[in-house]
């Protein structure tokens, strides 16, 4: 897993509009084969409630610098569910030894 905590992303609507966000963290998933990123609003403070968003990154950009190409939806249940139980995770502090875990990325540190 790779945090990215000063890291933004621009996104843009299908209204033509752009808000900036920040990545909380990405990931690779052995099981599925994919790159996640997941996401939060700029300019939120520490203690306010944030929506935070996932999305499965493009097989062409690389999830410890994720560079901005296309943010795909995520569509299966099953895939939800694992980037629900890795926000959690990381959220919780680790939960488990971070060795135990498969996070498909290094650590930059």
């Amino acid at each position: 897993m790779s945090e990215n905590k000063d890291q933004q992303i621009t996104i843009v609507d299908e209204d033509g509009n752009e808000e900036l966000y920040n990545v909380l963290f990405t990931f690779t998933s052995a099981d599925f084969g994919k790159s996640y990123i997941l996401l939060y609003p700029s300019g939120k403070s520490d203690d306010e409630e944030v929506d935070i968003q996932a999305y499965q990154l493009a097989d062409s950009d690389d999830p410890a610098d994720p560079q901005g190409g296309d943010l795909l939806p995520i569509e299966s249940d099953d895939e939800w569910d694992m980037v629900e139980s890795m926000l959690n995770t990381f959220l919780d502090g680790g939960g488990t030894d971070a060795s135990d875990q498969d996070w498909g990325v290094s650590d930059p540190k």
